[in-house]
């Protein structure tokens, strides 16, 4: 397989097989109501915040959110409007799509996947800063990809009982790849899962590549073709991302990041980024409140 590029496309037999059991979630009405708004002209604020306002839990979320450290508001906000005109309409869609994801679970499942879910809150706000601090162009689609690159994972846990353990085994095997032991376990993974997840929610579909490969990085960043720069790039702030808030660590239980040892050089390297830099960045998002490895 050429490095970030999915197969040629799948019959809907194959993707049925490689799906078997795990339902992927819909996008929530009222996610639709907001792609609607948010491709007119002139987004309605209001319109926005009244939408949100309409479910108490997902208005607690955005309060929650905008709420948190790495906001650093002096002062509490307790408004929808205010709180999703802070947020924006990026944040906002990529917070009901995670979303979407808890409600296809059970309560016990997202009482096990809580650690996941902070983590993934903290990677996407971890590659935004990245992606802003290496002068990628839009650090949204950076934050889009954090939050989601592991969307396979908890539709694997709700279609197979072992998956978290499975999980640990395959960050702690002597497989090149963690998903090659997925694979073995499954026949399938949470990288094709995840992909299929980012596809169905019409995701660009660079960053659905990106998910589908982000436990590839070896073989990718070996290929020095010059070709599919911007997931390539998107690739490595993930990786640095998912390095620092501690994957290796927080899934796979693992003292040493094993995939990061394997692709540094390379990775910092494409992102003009050195060890120093690494250093720093780890300082400043310890003062943000994220957990740092």
């Amino acid at each position: 397989m050429e490095p970030l590029e999915m197969p040629n496309q799948l019959s809907q037999e194959q993707v049925s097989q490689i799906l078997q059991g795990i339902f992927v979630p819909p996008q929530p009405q009222i996610l639709v109501d907001l792609q609607m708004e948010q491709i007119l002209p002139e987004p309605d604020i209001i319109r926005i915040a009244n939408l949100i306002a309409k479910d108490v839990g997902l208005s607690g979320t955005m309060l929650k959110f905008v709420n948190s450290p790495f906001y650093g508001l002096s002062n509490k906000i307790s408004s929808i409007e205010q709180a999703v005109s802070l947020l924006g309409i990026n944040t906002v869609i990529n917070i009901l799509n995670g979303l979407a994801i808890k409600g296809q679970m059970s309560d016990e499942n997202i009482m096990e996947l809580t650690s996941f879910w902070d983590t993934a809150n903290d990677i996407a706000m971890v590659c935004a800063t990245v992606a802003k601090k290496v002068g990628f162009p839009n650090p949204d689609e950076a934050y889009t990809l954090g939050l989601f690159h592991n969307a396979g994972i908890p539709l694997m846990m709700k279609r197979f009982d072992n998956y978290l353990s499975e999980l640990v085994n395959a960050y702690g095997s002597d497989h090149e790849r963690i998903i090659d032991y997925e694979n073995e376990k499954f026949n399938t993974n949470h990288c094709v899962v995840g992909y299929y997840t980012a596809k169905s929610w019409n995701l660009p579909i660079h960053i659905c590549l990106v998910i589908a490969e982000h436990h590839n990085s070896l073989q990718i960043f070996q290929t020095k073709d010059g070709r599919n720069q911007l997931q390539k790039t998107l690739l490595a702030i993930l990786k640095v991302a998912e390095h620092i808030c501690g994957n290796f660590s927080v899934l796979g239980k693992q003292d040493v990041d094993t995939e990061w040892e394997q692709s540094e050089k390379d990775i910092l390297e494409h992102l003009g980024l050195t060890s120093y830099d690494l250093d720093d960045l780890k300082e400043a998002f310890i003062a943000m409140g994220v957990t740092v490895y």
